[in-house]
């Protein structure tokens, strides 16, 4: 019997790590990209490091009690029945001299300023895991795929978790990029799925690289973790802060709230546009997640003019209503007085149109 058991767990041992050497999972860095990542303030212990203390759960909370919730224990409602009503625009027919954003559901989205095309965090790849039948897209919200993307001056990569770094999506993507920008460690993985390693740019928080004339892109703190297998932080996660000719943007990623959103309003902004992560959160993962009012918080510690909320409508990461995200953050900016933009996915936001008019598209959705 002792035998047995332990010819099972031997076998399912080599089964995971076979699995996990497949090529969605990455690579971990080395070499002249490892030592770099060594000589970095934020990089101690062979991992990396936020500026606050950050435990992955509250206090009084475990991986048990949240497994319980998750998956037994569930909110309803958090996978739409209803499909997720949507815009279909045609990206490649869009004015290269427009100024505009859109939203490709979580926290994907293209933009088109002053002449530049940005793409941030794409997944078009219809789920959030490595296991295809597993996180998978709500219906409707996949209707926009790398064959859809024009040229891309600019892909940007703020950390990379399956929900943000989907490897089908950039290997499709990689003859229409010009360039990357990641945190530090991250291009390893780029490298291996086939970029060259000329188009990747690397940053540690608070280092800037100049992009176009008048364009540039600072790396910024995020209160977050990374890792695409078991290790947990062998590569950056970031913020970022894109100066443009005409405007100053924030470009989020996932964050905990923090005293760093304070600190980049004061050194970097303030912003025209901010864009926050506003979904998948948790009481249990208060540190790593904003909740929808934090979201507002930090909006208002940026100095920004006016707020996005991403990082809802596509996946369910969390034990919430797949619409509390923007039911909660409405009724909070309202409160606040901060401008909020809630476009569908796929409708075009003009980035200079402050009279722009969104509805409340979730309403009525089941």
């Amino acid at each position: 019997m002792l035998l047995a058991l332990v010819i099972i767990l031997t076998v399912f041992a080599v089964v995971i790590a076979l699995f996990i050497r497949q090529p969605p999972f990455g690579k971990t860095p080395t070499g002249d990209r490892l030592e770099r990542m060594k000589n970095s303030p934020n990089f101690k212990n062979g991992s990396f490091q936020n500026l606050e203390e950050t435990p992955s759960l509250a206090e009084g909370a475990n991986m048990l009690t949240v497994m319980w919730s998750f998956l037994v224990d569930k909110t309803p409602r958090q996978i739409p029945t209803d499909s997720i009503p949507h815009a279909q625009t045609d990206l490649q027919a869009i004015d290269p001299q427009a100024d505009v954003l859109v939203w490709f559901g979580h926290s994907s989205y293209f933009l088109q300023t002053d002449g530049k095309r940005f793409l941030v965090d794409p997944v078009f790849n219809g789920n959030a895991s490595p296991v295809s039948f597993t996180t998978k897209s709500f219906p409707g919200t996949t209707s926009y795929h790398a064959e859809d993307m024009p040229g891309i001056d600019y892909l940007i990569i703020t950390h990379d978790h399956w929900d943000h770094l989907d490897y089908n999506t950039v290997k499709k993507l990689e003859p229409k990029v010009d360039y990357v920008i990641c945190p530090l460690g991250v291009g390893a993985h780029l490298e291996y799925w086939g970029y060259p390693a000329a188009k990747i740019t690397e940053l540690d928080w608070h280092e800037l690289t100049p992009l176009a004339d008048g364009f540039t892109l600072r790396a910024t703190p995020a209160r977050h973790f990374s890792g695409r297998g078991f290790k947990r932080n062998g590569t950056l996660w970031a913020s970022f802060v894109l100066n443009t000719p005409s405007q100053r943007i924030f470009i989020g990623g996932d964050s905990g709230y923090g005293k760093h959103f304070e600190t980049i309003g004061n050194q970097y902004g303030p912003f025209d546009l901010a864009i926050l992560e506003d979904g998948q959160y948790n009481p249990y993962w208060i540190y790593i997640h904003m909740l929808p009012d934090q979201v507002v918080l930090a909006a208002k510690d940026l100095g920004t003019k006016r707020l996005l909320p991403v990082h809802n409508s596509k996946f369910s990461l969390a034990m919430h209503a797949w619409d509390d995200p923007l039911i909660r953050i409405s009724e909070t900016s309202k409160k606040d007085h901060m401008p909020l933009l809630t476009p569908l996915i796929g409708q075009p936001v003009y980035l200079k149109d402050s009279t722009q008019v969104f509805t409340r598209w979730w309403e009525g959705v089941d």
